[in-house]
């Protein structure tokens, strides 16, 4: 079996940022979890939730030859990182084999921004993710949820990212998660980096 060069990073847990309960099924902040739904869909991997990681896990074959694990914490947001630490720990996995991905309001809808490492960026969920794991060195996947300001001065951050999609975008996010699953499959076959080449200047919504 050929090896990968060393600089290629294939990720092996996909980890999707939200909050559970039905209050904010597809708001903006849960868009993480949306991707790990279609994923899931695309892969025919069933998620079920596991106690002893605090989140629903699926484990199978995203496509022959690539055995991915999903997850999508259930502790809330500002707790993400317990449930990562936990699935790492019990399959012995480095932080380097984690994809995260998660909602960014300094992108547009339709935009997602690919990145082997950096900061949390404010995102609570990114903070205890890196806290937990003890390092910022690893693959995140940003999805565009818009900024608050494009909608005047005075709309309330906090009110947006809990906020639901407006119809207009909700008309094109079937084509955002498209082209989300899209990436995430190069990423799986030809590494993070070459992936972040292709879609990081592409508009999803168009795709």
């Amino acid at each position: 079996m050929p090896t990968r060069p060393p600089s290629l990073v294939i990720p092996s847990l996909i980890v999707g940022l939200g909050n559970p309960g039905s209050k904010y099924d597809r708001t903006r902040h849960n868009i993480g979890f949306d991707a790990i739904d279609r994923l899931a869909s695309r892969w025919q991997i069933p998620l079920a939730e596991q106690r002893r990681f605090q989140g629903a896990v699926g484990d199978g074959m995203a496509m022959p030859g690539h055995r991915i694990r999903l997850l999508k914490p259930q502790t809330y947001m500002n707790r993400s990182g317990q449930s990562i630490r936990a699935v790492l720990d019990w399959f012995k996995l480095s932080p380097q084999s984690v994809l995260l991905v998660y909602d960014d309001m300094d992108l547009p809808v339709g935009k997602i921004r690919l990145r082997l490492s950096g900061s949390a960026g404010g995102h609570n969920g990114m903070k205890s993710t890196i806290s937990h794991l003890g390092t910022q060195d690893f693959p995140r996947l940003r999805i565009g949820i818009s900024n608050p300001q494009a909608s005047g001065p005075s709309k309330d951050m906090i009110s947006h990212v809990l906020g639901r999609f407006a119809p207009q975008e909700l008309k094109v996010l079937p084509a955002v998660l498209d082209g989300v699953v899209q990436a995430v499959e190069m990423s799986l076959t030809q590494g993070v980096e070459k992936t972040m080449s292709l879609y990081n200047g592409l508009d999803l919504a168009t795709f």
